[in-house]
């Protein structure tokens, strides 16, 4: 039972990063309408950049707000030099952009960092032991961290200006625009928003794991997954479905081990979409 119960706060750990990319990907997917491919490598970005910094001032918070500012610059700089132009393209024409702009990102970290493994410098802190199951604080601290995020995207999303004008143009682009609201302006501030979310789930992922070129491209279909499985376009449904999904892959480890246990959890999202193709918190909308 000790085990399983690790094996559960290792799950709801790499959920949360999952959820997180999830996060970012149904954020685009709602105001902008494509489903953005490029979210993997902007986490690998930003982790790298946090990583850099953090080993040259020696703090993993200094590193890890850095990577967010870096992240925000990604995905603003993203919009202003490829997607503003597409504007009015198809969502398959934007698809197709974005995975050019995954891999134009990845090659200038593998040439800017190289490709060798590297790692987060963390001190070396003793586990707490809560009735013999072992609970990291690195993990309390990046569940915290997590908490945080999420807070400062969904008050940002509910009770500002700006997140007011966004959910607009999420529910009805046409209405929106007519109404006086500038699309450049909220494209900004999506793309900063999503660019920043994306950076600390990679740095989340590089201090649980190890920074590579291509962890972020690892991680995009569990988090296209969860985005689905959330309900494409509903933020909440992103951050639950990939806290699920986590949970169920890591579970199922000890019984079809490390190689196919991401197997479960798109087992786990056909389910589900046979059930309930709108997903666990999409609403069925109707057509005439």
């Amino acid at each position: 039972m000790e085990a399983f119960a690790e094996l559960l706060i290792g799950g709801l750990m790499s959920g949360i990063v999952v959820g997180l990319a999830a996060l970012a990907i149904t954020l685009v997917f709602g105001i902008a309408r494509f489903a953005n491919a490029g979210t993997g490598d902007t986490m690998t970005a930003g982790a790298y950049v946090a990583l850099s910094v953090s080993s040259a001032t020696g703090s993993v918070i200094v590193g890890g707000l850095t990577g967010v500012l870096a992240g925000a610059a990604i995905g603003v700089a993203i919009y202003a030099l490829v997607f503003r132009k597409l504007a009015g393209r198809s969502s398959v024409t934007k698809l197709l952009a974005s995975i050019g702009v995954a891999f134009v990102i990845r090659a200038i970290v593998g040439l800017v960092f190289e490709h060798q493994q590297r790692v987060f410098e963390l001190p070396l802190v003793r586990p707490w032991r809560i009735f013999d199951v072992r609970i990291r604080p690195t993990d309390l601290n990046l569940a915290i961290v997590a908490a945080l995020t999420l807070g400062a995207v969904f008050l940002i999303l509910y009770a500002t200006p700006i997140g007011r004008r966004m959910r607009a143009v999420a529910d009805d682009p046409g209405l929106a625009r007519i109404s006086g609201i500038s699309p450049v302006r909220v494209m900004i501030a999506l793309w900063t928003l999503a660019g920043s979310v994306s950076a600390v789930a990679g740095t989340m992922y590089g201090i649980k794991t190890v920074v590579t070129p291509e962890m972020g491209w690892d991680m995009l279909l569990p988090a296209f997954a969860a985005a689905i499985l959330g309900g494409i376009g509903h933020p909440v449904g992103a951050i639950c479905a990939g806290i699920l999904l986590g949970a169920v892959q890591e579970m199922a480890t000890p019984f079809v081990g490390f190689t196919y246990k991401l197997a479960i959890s798109f087992v786990v999202l056909l389910i589900v979409l046979l059930v309930r193709p709108s997903g666990l918190f999409g609403r069925v909308e109707g057509a005439r």
